[in-house]
């Protein structure tokens, strides 16, 4: 009877520090959480052509030229480079994108953004930013909006420009398919 007691109160020990040991550890919320927009945005329309995966950084009491500076490459979000997929060819800018990937880069200005599509896919921030992979360069006016948002974001509008917008700026970048 004791060895019997011995062996379950192992086994019971064993049992718990095991259960422990194998359990999966999930970090907390990431404070820039990603997000995706599509267009066209309506989740009935199955052919899509254009999507855009980015991070939503928010404001927090911060201002926006704090968190993207005037005249500095800006990752256009949070953590990794924004990344937008064309599924058909676009024009922006005058030029014509092929159906791809890129990554999203902005120069943010007080009377104009620059947007660039780059190359190099899959960059953490715009620390290893390369103008030389750039595909296209395209200007862009901000204008202000009423409503103030507290997180970053990007969305389509109804004829698939890119719109970007924190605080009370708003930028839309012209694209057609």
């Amino acid at each position: 009877m004791k060895k019997l007691t011995v062996l379950l109160v192992v086994l019971c020990t064993s049992l718990v520090f095991t259960t422990d040991a194998t359990a999966q550890k999930f970090s907390g919320l990431d404070k820039s959480p990603a997000d995706i927009a599509y267009y066209p945005a309506s989740s009935r329309e199955a052919n899509k052509m254009a999507r855009v995966i980015y991070s939503r950084p928010q404001l927090k009491g911060r201002s926006l030229a704090e968190l993207a500076p005037v005249g500095k490459v800006w990752r256009t979000g949070a953590n990794e480079a924004t990344e937008i997929t064309f599924y058909t060819d676009a024009m922006i800018g005058g030029k014509t994108i092929k159906a791809g990937s890129y990554s999203l880069f902005t120069i943010p200005g007080e009377d104009e953004w620059t947007v660039i599509l780059n190359n190099n896919l899959h960059q953490w921030g715009a620390y290893s930013y390369d103008s030389d992979a750039d595909v296209v360069r395209a200007m862009a006016t901000p204008s202000m909006d009423s409503e103030e948002l507290e997180a970053f974001g990007i969305a389509f509008d109804d004829d698939g420009n890119l719109v970007m917008g924190w605080g009370t700026t708003r930028v839309t970048l012209p694209i057609s398919y």
